[in-house]
């Protein structure tokens, strides 16, 4: 499969011409060629652009039925020499990916692509669906661990997939249109199988798939099987669709043309594939929304059970001292809803304590999401940090928890005020007859009048002797020093954070640029960091704890470019996934050059925004 896409991209390279040439833009649409397309599959989709080295704004809403999901651009140059007139031509390949429908002849309508302010129009393109053969040696069950549920609960759908032992099976392909679907939130539930090795489905989701041999209907089967989290966004009736798998099966040997084994049998044929499908029946899922009865504060829509705690170190301190409160939320397998605690909303904390806006990105940890924040006293009355709660829908219940964490005794002493005392010494304070013992003591010993010295200070004399020229220059140099710098440089934090995101972009470009001369091995962790780091350089983030779904996040909230973060999540997803099991990675040059073109895209809306 992953072979026939190559080859339409070349051939769509292969049509650059003369509009590269003559500094005209032209935008075509193509399929994939070199195989059929039958019901249920997904298939390659091509704009190519000529005489442009970026992508377009493509409206795919004509081509909704057909469930487009981009799979990222590609860039082309080449250069020609004709009549030693030297030509340079560029094109940009936008990709998609869709889902064939009914059997039979169809058109795929001709879509508008706006390049520079100016709109293009692509050319229709027929395609012909086939209907994929039935066989009793494929099947595929579905099935979701609730029928009815709230907003916001986890419902498991589990995907199994039978292979009878006698099939020969070559290529397959999962259409499963709940998870692509907007509404849910999707997680990855509890992986119990140790053997469990990943799986890419369609635009970069990888699922955690376990194979066993099982009996099946009376006979021998292979089961792969994986499973989903569902989590729902909206109340009312949900249609999942129907689930299928498209699979190639070895049906037979044909001759090979041209062979030079022709004339031995078995070693001058190949097999030959044909397509066949296997679904599994619609499946529907009824959404309850969570009663506004009872309903506390500060609820947001977690549903389950979970459970809040809080530490804080150190716990001795005086007013305006530094407090690092550490808050743990867990007790569900599913986190990703779960947001900062509103610790600004808690009444007592507010009062009593300084609560920074500014907020680190949490860290998941033994099955907790952490959150660290410091926070700092703002008077010496304060004995403890007050109760943090957590309100959530208990859906077993079908009533509302509050969870709490457990107040934090505190010791706060007030912010100590210098006196002239202190200033002076202790010459001017009360001493204690130790040392009024010591002091009659040593004056035994030194009676005479030259045990006696002129100690009285003279401010002229300090500034005419050297000992104490030296005393007092010093500091004012190094004050005049740092106010001059200070001065020149004329940095704040603020500032530098402007700064560190003005260069974000630059500093990820050439970093990127550098990971295709390294070791292969290394290459996915280099594009990893590197990812990380734009994301936190760019939006003030941690970039050691961010996560995909993190960076996703954080570029939406940024630029509202669902698209982009959308690639860049998959293509951070795809990376990290490799690190744990034996997929297929490959960190390509062209890879690289996508990953480029995302930071590139992305910072370029921020800037607009």
């Amino acid at each position: 499969m992953k072979g026939a896409r190559d080859i339409a991209v070349v051939l769509a390279l292969m049509a650059v011409g003369a509009a590269s040439v003559s500094g005209q833009v032209r935008v075509s649409a193509q399929v994939e060629s070199g195989r059929d397309i039958y019901v249920g599959e997904r298939f390659g989709y091509y704009i190519v652009i000529e005489g442009a080295d970026k992508p377009g704004q493509v409206d795919l809403e004509p081509l909704g039925d057909y469930d487009p999901q981009s799979t990222g651009n590609r860039k082309h140059s080449s250069t020609n020499i004709v009549n030693n007139k030297i030509t340079q031509n560029i094109a940009t390949i936008m990709t998609y990916s869709l889902t064939a429908g009914q059997a039979g002849r169809a058109q795929l309508p001709s879509l508008s692509v706006e390049i520079d302010g100016k709109t293009y129009r692509t050319n229709p393109v027929a395609i012909s669906i086939l209907k994929p053969g039935t066989t009793d040696r494929l099947d595929l069950e579905v099935a979701l661990s609730e029928q009815q549920c709230y907003v916001g609960q986890p419902v498991i759908m589990t995907v199994k997939f039978y292979v009878s032992v006698s099939a020969d099976i070559g290529d397959f392909q999962f259409n499963i249109p709940a998870l692509s679907s907007d509404s849910f939130d999707i997680e990855e539930p509890d992986v119990t199988d140790p053997q469990a090795k990943l799986y890419r489905l369609h635009a970069g989701m990888a699922v955690s798939v376990s194979q066993r041999q099982v009996v099946h209907k009376g006979e021998d089967f292979i089961l792969l099987s994986f499973s989903k989290a569902l989590i729902p966004k909206y109340p009312g009736q949900m249609d999942l669709g129907t689930a299928s798998v498209s699979a190639a099966l070895a049906v037979g040997r044909v001759r090979s043309r041209n062979s030079l084994f022709d004339d031995f049998g078995f070693f001058g044929s190949r097999k030959q594939y044909k397509q066949f499908a296997v679904s599994s029946g619609p499946l529907g899922l009824t959404v309850l929304p969570v009663p506004e009865e009872g309903k506390p504060s500060g609820f947001y829509g977690l549903v389950g059970r979970y459970v809040i705690s809080a530490s804080a170190t150190p716990t001795k301190v005086s007013v305006g001292d530094p407090i690092t409160l550490t808050i743990k939320i867990g007790g569900s397998r599913y986190l990703k809803l779960v947001q900062w605690p509103a610790l600004e909303e808690i009444g007592e904390l507010a009062a009593n304590f300084k609560i920074p806006s500014q907020k680190a990105s949490p860290t998941l940890e033994d099955g907790f999401k952490v959150f660290t924040q410091t926070i700092r006293a703002v008077n010496d009355s304060v004995s403890a940090i007050p109760s943090i709660p957590l309100a959530y829908f208990d859906a077993e219940k079908g009533a509302y928890e509050v969870a709490k964490t457990t107040p934090i005794a505190l010791e706060v002493a007030p912010t100590r005020t210098l006196t002239n005392a202190d200033l002076e010494g202790v010459d001017s304070a009360e001493v204690n007859s130790q040392v009024e013992a010591i002091k009659q003591g040593l004056s035994a010993n030194y009676e005479g009048l030259d045990a006696l010295n002129n100690m009285s200070f003279s401010p002229l004399a300090a500034l005419a002797s050297p000992g104490y020229a030296a005393l007092w220059a010093v500091p004012l140099i190094g004050l005049v020093s740092s106010l001059l710098i200070k001065l020149i440089a004329h940095t704040s934090p603020e500032k530098v954070a402007v700064k560190r995101r003005r260069q974000a972009c630059r500093k990820a470009v050439t970093q990127l640029r550098t990971v295709a001369s390294a070791d292969a091995k290394r290459r996915n962790e280099l594009l990893i960091s590197i990812m990380k780091q734009y994301v936190g350089d760019r939006f003030d983030k941690t970039a050691g704890s961010l996560t995909p779904d993190d960076c996703h996040d954080a570029i939406v909230n940024a630029t509202a470019a669902l698209q982009d973060a959308d690639k860049y999540r998959a293509a951070l997803a795809e990376c990290e996934a490799a690190r744990y099991a034996s997929m297929q990675t490959n960190t390509s040059a062209e890879k690289i050059k996508e990953v480029i073109g995302l930071v590139l895209a992305i910072e370029k809306k921020c800037r607009k925004c």
